[in-house]
């Protein structure tokens, strides 16, 4: 079998008009996140109050949340709505890419969030100094392209493999899946996997913990009123770097399970989580606990009535 083949997503077999359901309900999900998520956005965008570091990098939170949605929604609706579950090669790859880095731009901009905050609590008088304008687009730019390489070879090492197989039991073009079918040895493939996960997981979440512990360890040495103003800030990012640090988890875990090990219906649910809720609920964290958003957010719903 060549690599100009089509998979076939076999879970979306003989699913009976219950698929329309699942498209209405998904259609729904889909639009309900592109709307948080562009709130978010415009809020940051259009509000000049809200052009410092912590709300840019949240507002590239939900940038990054439209464009991991825009790789697999788009994708499952179709596969629901119609008869035929095929994927070409290529656009297999791509989606892969795109929901792979999507995840992996997630954790470096949550690790920027925690280094903004570490400045700001650690050195507040020279906080302005250090996260300068050009600096912090520099961290952003990096941000993105990095994971998008280190993905982008991951994509290329999986396209050079000849297929023998077409069928993938995934509702997403899982790049594991995809190299389990091949026909040749990919040692390289398992190596470079793993190579991928020290450097866009493990890194930028050691980072994150050590900024947070650092964190914690500043707040216990000051002021009530210092602490209370700290944690007011951290936690909202806690939070959502523990919902996906734990949807990433189950991915990851997910990923070594021999097909049937587990019920297929858990399978699904767990391995979507990471792609589904974050960008379901980073936006609805920001916008209800912290203020600034939270009022340009409903000067913009009344508007729009």
């Amino acid at each position: 079998m060549g690599n100009e083949t089509y998979f076939y997503f076999m879970l979306f077999e003989n699913l009976g008009r219950i698929k329309y359901v699942f498209f209405s309900l998904g259609f729904i999900f889909y639009c309900v996140v592109i709307y948080f998520n562009v709130l978010i956005i415009l809020a940051v965008f259009l509000e000049r109050t809200l052009h410092q570091p912590m709300y840019i990098l949240i507002s590239c939170l939900s940038i990054n949340s439209v464009y991991g949605t825009a790789g697999f929604f788009p994708r499952l609706l179709t596969d629901l709505l119609y008869d035929t579950h095929r994927i070409s090669y290529e656009a297999c790859l791509i989606q892969s890419f795109v929901i792979y880095s999507y995840a992996a731009h997630e954790l470096t901009i949550l690790m920027l969030m925690a280094f903004d905050r570490l400045v700001a609590i650690s050195k507040p008088l020279h906080y302005s100094h250090i996260i300068t304008t050009r600096f912090l687009t520099l961290l952003i730019v990096i941000a993105w392209l990095y994971p998008m390489i280190f993905v982008g070879f991951g994509a290329l090492l999986t396209a050079r493999l000849k297929m023998c197989g077409n069928k993938l039991f995934k509702v997403y073009c899982h790049s594991y899946e995809i190299v389990k079918l091949s026909c040749v040895h990919h040692n390289i493939n398992n190596i470079y996997g793993l190579i991928v996960t020290i450097t866009t997981i493990c890194i930028p979440l050691s980072f994150i913990l050590y900024s947070y512990v650092k964190i914690l360890i500043i707040c216990q040495r000051s002021s009530q009123e210092f602490r209370s103003k700290a944690y007011q800030t951290c936690i909202p990012h806690i939070a959502i770097l523990f919902n996906f640090s734990a949807a990433v988890f189950c991915e990851l875990t997910l990923s070594r399970f021999v097909d049937g090990e587990i019920p297929i219906e858990l399978a699904v649910i767990l391995s979507l989580e990471f792609i589904v809720i974050p960008p379901f609920v980073n936006p609805i964290v920001y916008g209800l606990n912290f203020p600034g958003i939270r009022k340009k957010i409903r000067h913009l719903i009344k508007v729009s009535k």
